[in-house]
């Protein structure tokens, strides 16, 4: 596909006019199924279209089928997706530039000890982790640092070890925000911290349909969507983790201006 190419505004079939790009594990399911209930807001066809990461070859038009069919459903409001792998895939924030420069941005960011033990649990559940979360932690790097290199040297080689075992990579939120910042403006992004979501979520959601420009809608219920289940995590390696994270955490707030208290 030619990453060139820009949405013309005589196209019947339309793009999101906002993004929620992440991070996985970070409630994501639970915000874009609080804004579709909005009436102002028109859902795609899926939560999840996956196509700035996975599914770019398809082409724009595909990406336009996922959306509501006409320019009349625009007229009555704004279209979204949630794609939560759009924050770490490494050639997403270009390619969503290239096509959707003024696009609006939510991220979400979830404690990164918190959100790794989340993900590898979500793995686990799926089938495709076989490791503990302490061996799949070590062998990490080896697991992903082959799969970047190839992802790099051809932008459509799709790397699902990538995307799997992404457990402590993902929680580097400074690395990614900063390629996401170098491209878009600030004014763009609103990014939330998971834990005052989980907790107050209508004032969350509110501040996000102020964001969005709407009015705000009051639904009648904050239901938690995939919310795992598990043992907590061994204390110990907690801490490690923890001591891992905070320069990256230091990093962030810095670069935010936000001091998260991870």
């Amino acid at each position: 596909m030619n990453e060139s190419i820009l949405i013309t505004s005589n196209s019947n079939q339309f793009v999101p006019d906002f993004l929620i790009v992440g991070a996985q594990k970070c409630g994501t399911t639970s915000l874009y199924n609080y804004l579709i209930q909005h009436p102002q807001i028109i859902p795609a066809l899926c939560k999840e279209i996956h196509f700035f990461d996975i599914h770019f070859e398809k082409g724009l038009h595909w990406y336009q089928s996922q959306f509501p069919a006409s320019l009349e459903s625009k007229r009555k409001g704004i279209t979204g997706e949630a794609s939560p792998y759009y924050i770490f895939h490494p050639h997403v924030p270009k390619r969503i530039f290239q096509i959707m420069p003024k696009i609006k941005l939510i991220i979400l960011l979830r404690n990164p000890v918190d959100r790794a033990y989340s993900h590898y649990h979500h793995q686990v559940k799926m089938g495709t982790e076989l490791l503990s979360f302490k061996e799949a932690i070590k062998k990490e790097e080896s697991r992903l640092k082959p799969e970047m290199m190839k992802m790099l040297n051809d932008e459509n080689y799709h790397s699902l070890p990538y995307q799997y075992y992404s457990y402590v990579a993902r929680g580097r939120y400074v690395e990614q925000l900063k390629a996401w910042m170098n491209l878009f403006p600030m004014k763009q992004f609103l990014i939330v911290k998971s834990e005052d979501f989980y907790l107050n979520p209508e004032v969350i959601f509110h501040h996000v349909l102020d964001f969005l420009g709407l009015p705000n809608f009051k639904i009648q219920q904050y239901t938690k969507n995939n919310a795992g289940d598990y043992p907590k995590l061994d204390l110990q390696l907690r801490n490690e983790l923890l001591e891992y994270f905070k320069p990256y955490n230091h990093q962030l707030y810095k670069y935010l201006g936000v001091d998260f208290n991870w």
